[in-house]
């Protein structure tokens, strides 16, 4: 058995990338650590400059800035993230605390952690801890911590770093932490420190020379970063022992904040589904229909106080026939009566005994029958729980036969009430096995043999499924209390960590696992397609928290991630009706995330992006949101409460918003937006899967083989441009950049009210002055090379030419800022306007046609339209007020032989990424042409956003090169 796969991790992830640079903008203007030396204004002589201060216990980290300019770095932040700056007195009350909210499975911890080595190497910081809530977020993040230092040293040139965990028992190493000059990060669980009088944290220690780790901790002035703060510092104790750290600042990130004090960075769950950054929800319901043939019953909860009383639910008869309802009861209540007088509770179902003991609880009826918590008589739960267990088999097996030949391992989870479900143990203490692991062995072994699956077939029943549960010393499984871990709950954790790349192995049998509680937090397994609820899912647990085990893009056997849309699907199979999930899942992010689908807040435009003349774009104000919404309101798309209405049908012919002259122009990302808004489009029920099918008369054509051979060549680029148009450009940009300002200091003042709702402040007074501070000049020539790339003679002759160098000593590091956002901008314009493509001449130079017949399996999410011209039976298209019409036209003009929506693998790489053409055609007049098209709602190319712009004239150099006509169009006139 091998266990070789390592994690690969994407480096350029764009919404990483802003989230990493949010901490990392908070402290621009920093003086920086680096290898530059720093030169005294008074003075000739050179040193090595530190961002770090020295005490009596080591090292420690050092800010220069002041609260204003954290402050006024925090604003430009919040507002070009599209978030509402907050405002001083705010900022005053929230502390040196920042806030990032991103979505389950999007990578949180990795940003952390990325955040951490990305302040280190350009500000010097050099002491991190990282404070979490339970040992299973522990674990995951020193998995993370252990997979990702390769990573993270080839990014940041060789960084040496140092991480480790804290442990009371060797408290010594906090001596390390604090005298090391290396890049120091320590994990910690909140329970280790945040009681005063027992944590040995809080102690003097003999190994520590009379001193305690808090001591040594307090004198390194940590940067503390919280993983799941809502779980971490819920009370004032935690928030006291946290402060009680010293820290220079502290970072919060979670999906989930209760207080997402000076907020950041926002990826919340509609951005992370329209971004394709998780997988696609697809539920499967499996739900008795006219099953009220037995009396049932189910004990939901018992309670004491303020008197002894259950929860039951049972079925009731009402107007509108028998349905399932919730009632507390106390002894000797009649279930016959609560019923409605249903025949089938008549006889035997008073309550008789409510026994509310904390460590059993359970009620007994008259006729003897007695039920704990979660229990249930009565009804078919047996019959939906065995239909659960091989409807997941099934779609876990056609997931097997989707993925054969791609390297992708498929894993399925299932989440149940107890274990004794799925293991037991005999009166000699010998393990059998439970209902649940005996009807999926059954299930399976039955789906396995039939021909379609046969070939999957390559380990016994037994070896492929387990569970991961507590056990004790012995190996015997046991029940976790999610409230109070246990040493085998720590020790359980450990194993399902350590694991996780050998259960990624196509090599190892286990595919199907069987868990509850363990596997609820800080276990993100990526390859997870199917997860199946046996559970009570609407009491036990949260379906967020469920869903979220599988919500992560999957990795192939090499390790790296999968983007494609007809793989990332996660199917839920559920015990409860698909309308049922998907409210309850709403409900849960309404109130977890502040989000709510299906209806549109007045600021859901703004951010969205809007050409302006030349090579720049704007974000959409806020008072233009408000107008679009206000346009939406008139029309009837939306009600006066924002939420979408019947009249919003993009699909249909000649639909548009008609929106008015300012805003007319992006109708198509509007609509795009606003679809993000329905759940509809993030979570589907399971109906039988739209695949792209091959129209093999097209296919097969002549004239389409034609086609593929002119477009299919792979070409490579070069990038020419003469170093005097680079210096002239910057030079130009740089004189014309806004005056560098000298550091400020800002003074308030505020007048303290204390009464019964506690201490209020109003400001009184606000004043700002220039700082007379002299600070050391930075080399800047090493800093600008190191962030351009460009040539030290290069940057001399553009600073010298500039006629701005002057303001380099008025403030150094928004200067050096400045000038490397000039440069980048004006060498990415002439790299775009100066590339030439080639055809590949080695290797992998052409795209096959055969992969449109392997695309013939895939499933897809998107919309679609049945054509007969194109390679395909159907069109999936992005845009319906472009791409739709486009494709129908096409699909109908008679001089239009045959036409294909180039697939998303066929790419065209670029300095800015990678971009994917629209349409290929064949079109006869007096000859057959060959054209390449690309469809936008304009052809004033400033209009178009810059990125969009550069990729364009990327794929008219590409095109060139193969002698293709490529042509922008709007309308299917113009082809």
């Amino acid at each position: 058995m091998t266990n070789s796969m390592k994690l690969q991790f994407d480096s350029s992830q764009a919404y990483q990338l802003d989230a990493v640079a949010s901490f990392v903008d908070l402290f621009e203007g920093q003086t920086l650590e680096q290898a530059d030396f720093a030169i005294e204004k008074s003075s000739k002589t050179a040193e090595p400059q530190i961002a770090l201060f020295q005490s009596d216990l080591g090292f420690g980290n050092a800010l220069t800035l002041s609260d204003a300019a954290i402050y006024d770095n925090m604003v430009s932040i919040q507002e070009r993230n599209d978030l509402d700056p907050i405002t001083e007195a705010e900022f005053a009350k929230n502390g040196m605390n920042f806030s990032v909210e991103m979505e389950t499975g999007t990578g949180k911890t990795y940003v952390y952690l990325r955040t951490i080595f990305a302040l280190s190497q350009k500000y010097g910081f050099k002491k991190f801890i990282i404070i979490v809530p339970s040992v299973a977020i522990r674990e995951g993040t020193l998995k993370n911590l252990e997979i990702t230092a390769d990573h993270f040293r080839d990014i940041y040139n060789n960084i040496e770093f140092e991480h480790f965990v804290y442990n009371s028992q060797k408290a010594a190493r906090l001596r390390q932490f604090a005298s090391s000059d290396k890049l120091q990060i320590m994990v910690i669980n909140i329970d280790a420190f945040n009681k005063e009088k027992t944590n040995r944290f809080n102690q003097p220690l003999e190994s520590l020379s009379g001193q305690s780790p808090k001591d040594f901790v307090q004198a390194t002035n940590p940067i503390v970063i919280i993983d799941e703060p809502q779980s971490v510092d819920s009370t004032d104790k935690a928030k006291n022992a946290i402060d009680s750290l010293n820290p220079l600042c502290i970072f919060r990130f979670s999906a989930t904040h209760k207080n997402p004090y000076n907020l950041l960075y926002r990826l919340d769950p509609i951005k992370a589904y329209e971004l394709r950054l998780v997988k696609q929800i697809v539920v499967a319901s499996a739900t008795g229909e006219s099953a009220q043939n037995d009396a049932y019953i189910k004990l939901l909860a018992v309670e004491n106080k303020p008197k002894i009383r259950a929860k039951v639910r049972i079925q009731v008869k009402g107007k509108n026939g028998v349905n399932e309802k919730d009632f507390w009861v106390k002894q000797y209540d009649d279930l016959y009566i609560k019923s409605g007088e249903r025949t089938l509770y008549e006889h035997n179902f008073i309550v008789s005994t409510i026994d509310a003991n904390p460590d059993g609880s359970y009620i007994e009826l008259s006729g003897g029958q007695r039920l704990s918590i979660g229990e249930e008589k009565g009804g078919i739960k047996e019959d939906i729980s065995s239909f659960q267990i091989e409807t997941t088999i099934r779609k876990h097996l056609e997931k097997e036969l989707q993925l054969r030949g791609r390297g992708v391992k498929v894993l399925s989870l299932f989440f149940i009430d107890k274990v004794a479900n799925y293991r037991g143990y005999d009166s000699d203490g010998n393990p059998v096995k439970g209902k649940y692991a005996e009807l999926f062995e059954e299930h399976y072994k039955k789906l396995i043999a039939m021909p379609q699956y046969k070939d999957l077939a390559v380990h016994d029943a037994d070896e492929i499924h387990s569970g991961y549960f507590s056990s004790d010393k012995k190996g015997v499984f046991k029940e976790s209390r999610e409230d109070k871990p246990s040493k085998e709950d720590e020790d359980t954790y450990s194993l399902i960590m350590k694991d996780k790349e050998k259960l990624l192995s196509l090599d190892t049998p286990l595919k199907f696992i069987f868990s509850h509680s363990a596997l609820r937090e800080g276990w993100d397994n990526p390859n997870v397609f199917q997860i199946c609820t046996l559970n009570e899912t609407k009491s036990v647990s949260k379906k967020r928290q469920e869903i979220g085990r599988g919500l992560r893009l999957p990795v192939n056997s090499q390790g790296v991630r999968v983007f494609d849309d007809s793989i990332n699907k996660l199917t839920i199979v559920a015990n409860e009706s698909y309308d049922e999930f998907a409210a309850t899942l709403q409900k849960e992010y309404e109130e977890d995330c502040g989000v709510t689908f299906g209806k549109l807040p007045k600021l859901a435009f703004k951010g969205l992006l809007k050409a302006v003349d030349g090579d720049q774009e704007i974000h959409l104000t806020r008072q233009e949101s408000e107008a679009i919404h206000q346009e939406l309101q008139k029309q009837g798309l939306i009600d006066d409460k924002g939420r979408i209405t019947d009249k919003f049908k993009p699909s249909e012919a000649g639909f548009s918003l008609n929106l008015s002259e300012g805003f007319a122009e992006l109708e198509s990302d509007i609509i795009q937006h606003m679809k993000s808004f329905q759940i509809e489009r993030h979570i589907q029920k399971d109906t039988p899967a739209k695949r792209l099918t091959l129209n093999k008369q097209i296919f097969l054509d002549e004239e389409f083989k034609n086609l593929w051979e002119r477009i299919k060549h792979k070409t490579t680029y070069k990038v020419k441009y003469e170093t005097k148009d680079l210096i002239d450009a910057c030079t130009r940009s740089i004189a014309v950049m806004e005056r560098i300002e000298p550091v400020k200091i800002r003074l308030s003042e505020a007048f303290l009210t204390t009464n019964i709702k506690g201490v209020t402040a109003t400001n009184t007074r606000n004043s700002i002055k220039n700082s007379s501070h002299e600070s050391k000049l930075p080399d800047i020539l090493a800093y600008l090379q190191r962030e351009t790339n460009l040539t030290r003679r290069t940057l001399v002759d553009i600073l010298k030419a500039s006629g701005r160098l002057s303001e380099f000593a008025i403030n150094p590091q928004r200067f050096m800022d400045e000038v490397v956002k000039c440069i980048q901008h004006e060498l990415h314009r002439l790299m775009i306007s100066g590339i030439v493509y080639e055809k590949l001449s080695v290797g992998d130079t052409e795209w096959s046609m055969q992969r449109f017949q392997d695309d013939d399996l895939k499933e897809y999410f998107e919309d679609c339209v049945a054509v007969n011209k194109s390679v395909y039976k159907t069109v999936i298209y992005q845009s319906d007020t472009v791409e739709l019409p486009f494709a129908l036209e096409l699909d109908r003009r008679d001089d239009i032989k045959l036409f294909v929506k180039l697939p998303a693998w066929f790419k065209v790489e670029t300095p800015i990424g990678t971009y994917n053409p629209d349409w290929a055609i064949v079109k006869h007049e007096d000859e057959t042409l060959y054209l390449v098209r690309e469809t936008k709602s304009t052809k004033e190319r400033n209009k178009l956003r810059p990125s969009e712009k550069d990729k364009i004239a990327c794929g008219e150099a590409h095109f060139k090169a193969l002698e293709v006509d490529f042509k922008v169009v709007t309308d299917v006139l113009e082809v």
